[in-house]
């Protein structure tokens, strides 16, 4: 059984993980497997953020059959349904115990720095001594919210993601929905369908079909290949690292979400939102060239699969070549909005996370406060991250993408444990 409960006294561990959610789990199940000592401390509960942080009706990007752990799999009735948020929490929490994990439930790391064996870690309830962290906190943990908002009339209730839990939560109104990628698209449609008007300022996005040739998307991604695209292959990982997530949902009739299905259902599409003067939001004039090259993304993708199954003997087993209609764009966009004539009452900011590292006091964050590693190596000996976008594949933020990252890193973290140990040996010889 797994320790979820009862919080011996702070102490020592050889490695010492931060967070409990799949990421820390993972690297707990390679790290027992090669007996090293470790616990891991979770600032709530297991599976913390899905289920304080996440809105009641968001569901996985991807396929049950493509959610795994080390050593464990979806074993469910519906391989290809996709998860709720609370299914996610059960699946995790599963998971904790099968792993029989050494967690330390409601454990609030507050400093973690440099010593010389290694490093100290401070929490609420005491500190630890470590010769390694991995650090497993997660990419979502602080809502980015632009400059512009500050510019928003008073009136206005102003909500991330991690504020907004349903519809009904909204004053009655016009909101507008700053951010295309999934989150911005699915909140756009949920709260469209509950009777208030809706507008979608769009940016940079990745237009993807929940389904191609008869197969869902994220199962060509797995076969060709595109999922296990390494870091170390990518011309420019930084931005690699920043596109944002694919325009998904996970429906019972695997319908694609896109500008195009918001825009019949009544989403008024607009371009990025770049100001807001007296009352007046401002949108950028380059909708068109962003969804053209959202669409032309898109269609290199579909012709790669195309290619790849062309070459693999597969035409007979699946459906035929399709392409999709390009995203429809108004011949004269919405430029501005009168947010009180509109009656707007809400805005919701979908514009992304960013990774909460106020407590990491060891010098290995740049300027924008994000760890410097490499794949997930950082840039201090001994210190690991994990569970960031592309850190070692572009899977790695997925679920399925947890297991091959934990056993890279777990192999490097069990090297440095050897090299430490025997400069601990020779110290003590002389």
């Amino acid at each position: 059984m797994t320790r979820l409960s009862g919080n011996p006294p702070a102490g020592s561990a050889d490695v010492v993980v931060i967070g409990a959610g799949h990421s820390g789990l993972a690297m707990s199940r390679f790290l027992s497997a090669r007996s090293i000592d470790h616990v891991i401390l979770e600032r709530g509960e297991v599976a913390n953020s899905w289920k304080t942080e996440r809105w009641d009706s968001l569901k996985l990007l991807t396929p049950n059959w493509q959610s795994r752990l080390p050593g464990f799999v979806y074993s469910g009735p519906e391989p290809d349904g996709y998860m709720s948020r609370y299914e996610v929490v059960r699946f995790i929490e599963r998971y904790a115990s099968f792993a029989g994990a050494p967690i330390r439930n409601k454990t609030e790391v507050t400093s973690v720095r440099q010593q010389e064996s290694g490093y100290r870690v401070e929490t609420s309830r005491g500190a630890w001594r470590t010769r390694a962290v991995v650090i497993a906190s997660g990419a979502f943990n602080i809502p980015v919210v632009p400059a512009v908002s500050k510019s928003l009339p008073g009136r206005i209730r102003q909500l991330t993601p991690h504020d907004y839990r349903h519809p009904e939560q909204l004053e009655e109104g016009g909101v507008l929905v700053v951010g295309a990628s999934a989150t911005g698209l699915q909140l756009a449609a949920e709260i469209q369908r509950s009777g208030r008007p809706v507008t979608l300022a769009v940016g940079e996005h990745v237009r993807m079909p929940r389904v191609y040739r008869g197969m869902d998307i994220q199962y060509w991604m797995h076969v060709v290949g595109l999922l296990d695209q390494r870091y170390d292959e990518v011309d420019d990982i930084k931005r690699a690292r920043g596109v944002p997530s694919p325009q998904l949902v996970g429906t019972n009739d695997r319908r694609t979400l896109d500008l195009n299905a918001l825009g019949e259902s009544g989403v008024r599409i607009s371009g990025r939102l770049v100001g807001v003067r007296d009352g007046k939001a401002q949108f950028s004039g380059s909708l068109r060239n962003v969804c053209k090259l959202a669409d032309l993304k898109m269609n290199r993708m579909l012709a790669e699969i195309d290619e790849w199954i062309g070459s693999n003997g597969c035409h007979d087993t699946t459906d035929c070549i399709e392409r999709f209609a390009p995203t429809a764009v108004d011949d004269t966009p919405l430029l501005g909005m009168d947010l009180e004539k509109e009656k707007v009452r809400t805005v919701l900011w979908a514009t992304g996370f960013r990774p909460d590292y106020s407590w990491l006091d060891v010098p290995v964050l740049d300027r924008k406060g994000r760890i410097q590693h490499d794949g997930g190596v950082a840039d201090a000996p001994g210190l690991y991250v994990m569970g960031l976008p592309y850190l070692r594949r572009r899977k790695s933020s997925f679920i399925h993408g947890t297991e091959d990252d934990a056993r890279d890193l777990s192999d490097h973290l069990a090297r440095h444990l050897d090299v430490t140990a025997r400069h601990s040996r020779i110290k003590i010889a002389v």
